[in-house]
């Protein structure tokens, strides 16, 4: 069974290190400021040459409160005035970069991302949604993946109604944890009712999928008190469940200095919550997808899986990897073909931007032949458990174990330890090893060792 997880912690100890998530390899950390709007013209007109389909990412940074643990480009603000400027310049943004594009690019693939998008009023988001059907191809049929982001403090019934009338059929639903005293900590206080009232209204309303984030390694938490958070989670029965290690680091973001890091779990009471969150989703007939992601057997992720065309980008796994990913507003990173470039984010300086008629790129990258060739090894290694050699090296014309030469010590260690077999054909990564394919796909990473790791978080 390819969900198959087996739980070693003298391996998870030695090999739990700080590294990249790969929602992109090269990774963000490698963007630099020598890519600009001019490379963004030249990837769409390439895209539009080649008809791709494309995926777009639209994201809105308000929140109406602070969420202490949160590392997201966000903007706190109760004033709902805030949006208006900048939604007139996110459509100038979305009229800029569609004129370069063609018509018959389907949009195959559509998430709304924040900060919290139902920040928007009605009218607001009424307003967006037929902005983007004018410039870009977005499908009629209800057959395209289109999910939002949602905050169920901050959507009724009418919301729900309202997002399923202009089209999303996915909803992701923010909890992170039920227990009373781990919400003060973190500030967001979130009912258990609140919630399931936006999933009943989503079920109603017949939304394909529904999402549930949760976050473990929270101040309060307990091993204890965070499997009843799991419990009645799995009696809300999410298609997907997204369970994320909290990394703390108040050096980079600022609301994360208002927990108090004495309430923090131990690395130990993070181990067991992990653990046991994987027992208990098991025992529910949960799938592990990989990194923090589970599903059911039926849904697309997990299928996608099982016939080894699951893929991952800026948006975590995805079956949607073969479309042009485009970044809409502050911060938003796109993926076009071999460019990844990504918008500024500074809020005033993303709307004096777009306010002189010119796109908000700020940095970007432009993959190598070596970038790609690794990018391809490690969206293998982390989608499927496993590398088939003979594949690589016909896509680039290389010979696997003579490339990668220098790595093979390595690769034989984590083969010793019981996280991969390998020999001369392939890696397969072991249950033992599933927990850690960050650590496995580290080995392939070129920029690691120039890095600095507390960048990043933890493997688990």
């Amino acid at each position: 069974m390819l969900d198959a997880i087996r739980w070693d912690t003298d391996l998870i100890r030695r090999y739990d290190l700080a590294g990249p998530r790969y929602t992109s390899y090269p990774t963000a950390v490698q963007f630099n400021s020598q890519v600009g709007t001019f490379d963004l013209f030249h990837a769409l007109r390439d895209s539009r040459k080649a008809l791709r389909p494309l995926s777009l990412y639209v994201h809105v940074p308000f929140c109406a409160n602070i969420c202490y643990y949160c590392a997201c480009n966000k903007v706190i603000t109760k004033d709902r005035g805030r949006a208006q400027p900048y939604l007139q310049r996110l459509e100038q943004e979305i009229q800029l970069i569609a004129c370069h594009l063609e018509p018959a690019q389907k949009v195959e693939q559509l998430h709304f991302g924040g900060g919290t998008p139902t920040f928007l009023s009605h009218d607001e988001l009424r307003q967006l949604m037929a902005h983007l059907r004018k410039h870009f191809n977005l499908l009629d049929d209800d057959s395209g993946d289109y999910g939002i982001e949602i905050d169920p403090r901050e959507a009724d019934w009418s919301t729900m109604g309202l997002l399923r009338e202009l089209g999303f059929n996915r909803v992701s639903i923010g909890l992170q944890d039920l227990d009373p005293a781990v919400q003060r900590a973190v500030n967001r206080l979130q009912s258990l009712e609140e919630t399931r009232a936006v999933i009943d209204a989503a079920r109603t309303l017949q939304f394909r999928s529904i999402n549930i984030d949760l976050i473990y390694g929270l101040p309060k938490q307990t091993p204890e008190n965070f499997a009843r958070t799991v419990e009645e989670v799995i009696s809300l029965q999410p298609d997907r469940l997204s369970v994320f290690n909290y990394a703390h680091l108040p050096e980079r973001f600022m609301p994360q200095r208002r927990i108090n890091s004495n309430e923090l779990p131990s690395p130990a009471q993070k181990l067991e919550m992990l653990q046991r969150t994987i027992e208990q989703l098991t025992a529910a007939g949960y799938r592990y997808i990989g990194m923090d992601h589970f599903a059911l057997p039926d849904d697309e992720l997990a299928i996608a899986q099982e016939e080894q065309t699951l893929q991952r980008n800026f948006q975590g796994y995805t079956t949607h990897g073969h479309c042009d990913l485009i970044g809409l507003g502050v911060s938003a990173i796109s993926q076009i073909g071999d460019l990844y470039c990504q918008n500024s984010s500074d809020l005033n300086q993303y709307q004096n931007t777009l306010a002189a008629a010119q796109l908000a790129t700020s940095r970007g990258l432009v993959c190598n032949a070596d970038d790609r060739l690794r990018r391809a090894v490690i969206q293998q290694l982390i989608c499927n458990f496993s590398l088939e050699f003979a594949a690589i090296e016909q896509a680039f014309n290389i010979d696997f174990q003579g490339y990668f030469g220098a790595l093979w010590p390595q690769l034989q260690g984590m083969a010793n330890d019981g996280l991969i077999t390998l020999d001369r054909e392939r890696i397969e990564v072991l249950p033992a090893g599933r927990l850690l394919v960050r650590s496995v796909c580290m080995v392939f990473d070129a920029y690691l060792e120039q890095q600095n790791r507390q960048r990043f978080s933890r493997v688990i």
